[in-house]
């Protein structure tokens, strides 16, 4: 194993007994459990499904983390929001392996410049409850100018449902009420985005 001047040639069960522990390594390969299967679980559920020791459960999702946040592309305070893509860059990643929906908003100012993002709801494999309470309540306790929804889709396909597309036209409007336009919603699959706005059908 050679980790010090080719890491791109070990096994992943070498990698990942490096990490977490060569036994508990052996025990997830034995049991055919993928990275992805991982990332899925928390602590309790390794313990419980895969029969792991309650530290070897941790350090899985404390490498899992940290494999999301190295492939993940920060959405800093202050950054000027350019396209769907950065959105996607953030989200994609944290979103792709998660086995439930969940709802998250980016809070802009008058300058389209990122003020913070918000989990607003999690929910099941085929939806998330969305209520314009939810989306409007933080952006209007920030003094936001803008927000931008993004959900994710478990299935790993982004297409947006007809729920996802009366949903958005909903919040739309009560926006254009509240004065809290909303630019765009991105909706994150496995490997690709879409996003409502580059589409035309934000109106």
């Amino acid at each position: 194993m050679d980790l010090a001047t080719r890491p791109d040639t070990v096994a992943t069960e070498d990698l990942l007994g490096t990490a977490i522990g060569r036994r508990a390594a052996r025990s997830l390969h034995r049991q055919g459990v993928s990275l992805r299967d991982m990332r899925r679980r928390g602590v309790a559920e390794l313990v419980a499904e895969y029969n792991l020791s309650e530290t070897a459960a941790r350090k899985v999702v404390a490498v899992s983390e940290l494999a999301v946040r190295h492939a993940s592309e920060p959405l800093q305070p202050g950054q000027k929001l350019l396209s769907s893509k950065d959105v996607y860059n953030h989200f994609g990643p944290r979103l792709r392996d998660l086995e439930v929906e969940q709802v998250h908003i980016v809070l802009l100012n008058s300058k389209r410049r990122v003020m913070s993002t918000h989990l607003i709801s999690q929910g099941t494999l085929t939806s998330s409850p969305i209520h314009p309470r939810g989306i409007f309540r933080p952006a209007i306790r920030a003094a936001a100018a803008a927000i931008v929804l993004v959900h994710g889709h478990p299935s790993g396909t982004p297409e947006p449902s007809s729920t996802d597309l009366e949903i958005t036209r909903r919040l739309v409007d009560a926006g254009e009420i509240l004065g809290l336009p909303i630019l765009d919603h991105v909706i994150c699959g496995w490997d690709t985005f879409v996003s409502l706005a580059d589409r035309g059908l934000m109106t």
